[in-house]
């Protein structure tokens, strides 16, 4: 159509900084201002740096046409969050919140994994109606305090319920992500969302570590009292090293195009390397060392697997 799209080198030399505010929120946070004071801060720098270059220079008219635009744009997300803000006030007030860990715990029999999987299944069904900082809010008060219940840290309960929440947006049936992302290409909505899942589906797995096995919480970079850096490095290992064995046997593509035994020998790999922890609790003496298993199956499958003929 005649339109001729710059590289992203180009981009980032001429545009580059305007990611300057974004920085800037964060640095000022850090200095100890407040969340508030820091976005103000940050955008009167992101006023003072468009003068970089002329044409985008916010001069006052400018200036008044942004900042009634972006208010505009502020109006649905402030709907949103004043209505979770409602949701939570309803159910901390009632004790709503406290019933249902109780319940949630209950229905589980104690079970801190199928706690965990009650927990996730909340997050994605209030996340299918509502954005992720709203789902968040809402599961924070009534998912959270169930696996806290169970010893979960406070700061792995709330990462649990705010990694489903942002996960949330790319599962069907309503993704907002794949959504505006066919929207944008001319694709299929519900085709575009189903392969977005397909995708993702590895990353469902991973808050799992940190909730049900007491040294995952190395990913979130927290320490135990007997764990050191090496622990650390070595949970992000078997994390990495776990979700690209089944993000692998889940499109089916390794070195080759894998047959049907290849991926479900790969998937069990990146099972063993994830959940060492709750394998070796449930089966130890027909399992041990599951990490160490689960390496060796996937490093000896990669190996036997050369690339067919054309």
């Amino acid at each position: 159509d005649g339109m001729t799209v710059e590289p992203i080198p180009v981009l980032l030399r001429r545009y580059g900084f305007h990611f300057s505010s974004l920085i800037a929120i964060v640095v000022f946070m850090v200095w100890g201002y407040s969340a508030t004071l820091s976005v103000l801060y940050a955008m009167i720098v992101a006023v003072v740096l468009s003068f970089i270059r002329p044409e985008q220079a916010l001069w006052p008219r400018r200036l008044i046409e942004t900042l009634a635009s972006g208010a505009i744009q502020a109006v649905g997300i402030a709907a949103v969050c004043a209505s979770a803000g409602i949701i939570v006030g309803v159910i901390t007030l009632t004790g709503l919140g406290l019933k249902f860990s109780d319940i949630a715990i209950q229905a589980a029999g104690g079970s801190i994994v199928v706690t965990a999987l009650y927990t996730a299944l909340i997050v994605w069904v209030v996340g299918l109606a509502v954005p992720v900082t709203a789902s968040y809010i809402i599961c924070a008060v009534v998912a959270a305090p169930a696996l806290m219940k169970l010893g979960v840290p406070d700061y792995a309960a709330h990462m649990f319920v705010f990694y489903y929440a942002v996960l949330s947006e790319v599962s069907p049936p309503t993704a907002l992500s794949p959504f505006a992302a066919a929207a944008i290409t001319g694709a299929g909505p519900y085709r575009t969302t189903l392969q977005a899942w397909k995708y993702t589906l590895p990353a469902f797995l991973l808050p799992f570590v940190f909730v049900t096995d007491p040294e995952g919480v190395g990913l979130l970079l927290n320490f135990t009292p007997s764990m050191t850096w090496i622990d650390v490095a070595w949970q992000f290992v078997l994390a990495a090293a776990g979700l690209a064995a089944l993000a692998a046997a889940a499109q089916g593509y390794g070195r080759r195009i894998m047959a049907a035994w290849e991926r479900v020998v790969l998937a069990l790999a990146g099972l063993l390397m994830i959940f060492p922890a709750l394998i070796e609790h449930a089966a130890a003496d027909l399992i041990p060392y599951p990490h160490w298993i689960g390496l060796a199956l996937a490093l000896g499958l990669l190996a036997l697997q050369r690339p067919r003929p054309a």
